[in-house]
């Protein structure tokens, strides 16, 4: 039976339990309308009928519903056109007016309350990716209030194939505009190549703009080791702005080093590319006693889920020994993580890990995050994934 005070115009769930979470999984659940399908937008009702909220509900996820907002709305589409001008407003009011940096974040999933969709500015085309049926099955609506509140009408949609197969959608070439593979952006006045469908996530790390430049302020003269390089922000900052004696780049992903070769070019600099595995790479340095005035290591995500947590946290602790072996006495060493799944005191525990291994003083001079594009909402703490640890070794 449906919830007494059941007025809206879609499909209701009752919960069991409740949760301040935006994630509410199949076991918290207690009725669900005969009507709802995969993907619905739903309200959502406590154990006593109360409305609780509205969410994308799926029937087949452990995630069966992600929520989406706490109060009433008279339809889903305008639910979305008010979430996406809240998320643009602020990214307008962090750099609408710097004519420097266009690429940035203008969704961040949960941290925007807008679970199961990404969305970044890359010059005058939007990337989206997709991560829930919820998403997908309005991604035209999204499309075209995007074009409606930001006057962008060039997309490309991707998802990842995992994702894919646990939410039962695909996503079609159609989504994307013709002809879209590569595209030239501008970050605090340097220009780098993004390649749109072929690269990591999106295409380029946004997130780690503000550290990037960061970094930059602290390199003039170093030597500089920068380990899963990518396409070479890092080095680039720290050559071009920060004034880099020397810069090496070192990633697995022999696209990444091509592209990252071509960005270097791109803002006129030399710096050496290296196509290696940065564990091989990092002991064939230690074996020939080479060190580093600053060491960044910026490694793909180890940890993907909970599952995956020791495995990742030995090669996260493995990473950082071999960094620390060829790094100078007093040098800088900037260490990442982006696994969701691993906090920042886990991700501190492995650093003093490593640090304890090479029997070397870790002094900490900051523990940062992500730019202020990418939020953290305060019911959904794991989109805060980025962990940046600046340390010096004595």
């Amino acid at each position: 039976m449906a919830p007494a005070e059941h007025e809206l115009p879609y499909p209701w769930v009752r919960l069991r339990s409740a949760t301040a979470h935006a994630f509410i999984y199949r076991r918290m659940l207690a009725d669900v309308d005969p009507a709802a399908r995969p993907g619905d937008f739903v309200a959502v009702y406590d154990k006593h009928d109360r409305f609780f909220g509205h969410a994308f509900y799926h029937d087949r996820s452990q995630i069966a519903l992600r929520m989406l907002s706490h109060v009433p709305q008279p339809s889903d589409e305008e639910f979305f056109r008010s979430r996406l001008r809240l998320a643009l407003d602020w990214r307008d009011r962090l750099l609408g007016g710097d004519a420097k940096t266009d690429v940035y974040r203008l969704v961040h999933s949960e941290g925007d309350s807008f679970s199961g969709l990404i969305a970044e500015r890359y010059a005058d085309v939007i990337a989206i990716e997709i991560f829930s049926l919820g998403v997908y099955r309005r991604i035209e609506l999204i499309k075209r209030l995007f074009s409606e509140l930001t006057g962008i009408d060039r997309f490309v949609v991707r998802a990842d194939e995992r994702v894919e197969q646990l939410e039962g959608f695909h996503v079609k070439p159609a989504f994307s505009t013709a002809g879209l593979e590569m595209v030239t952006v501008r970050e605090h006045g340097l220009r780098f190549r993004v390649d749109l469908r072929g690269g990591h996530k999106t295409g380029f790390f946004a997130d780690q703009r503000d550290n990037r430049r960061r970094l930059a302020g602290l390199t003039r003269g170093c030597e500089l080791l920068d380990v899963c390089c990518y396409t070479g922000g890092f080095g680039i900052y720290a050559a071009k702005l920060g004034g880099a004696a020397a810069v090496t780049g070192v990633d697995l992903d022999e696209k990444a080093v091509e592209l990252a070769k071509k960005n270097a070019n791109l803002n006129n600099l030399r710096i050496q590319h290296v196509h290696a595995d940065a564990f091989a790479y990092l002991r064939q340095m230690q074996t020939n006693r080479r060190l580093y005035d600053v060491v960044v290591l910026d490694p793909p995500k180890f940890v993907a889920g909970r599952d995956d947590f020791h495995e990742g946290a030995r090669k996260y602790v493995d990473l950082n020994t071999l960094g620390m072996t060829v790094l100078k006495p007093g040098g800088l060493l900037l260490t990442c993580s982006c696994s969701g799944s691993v906090s920042r005191d886990d991700f501190m525990g492995m650093v003093k890990a490593a640090a304890n291994r090479v029997r070397r003083p870790l002094q900490i001079v900051d523990i940062t995050g992500a730019a202020p594009d990418h939020p953290v909402m305060a019911n959904a703490p794991e989109s805060a994934y980025l962990k940046a640890v600046w340390a010096r070794l004595l």
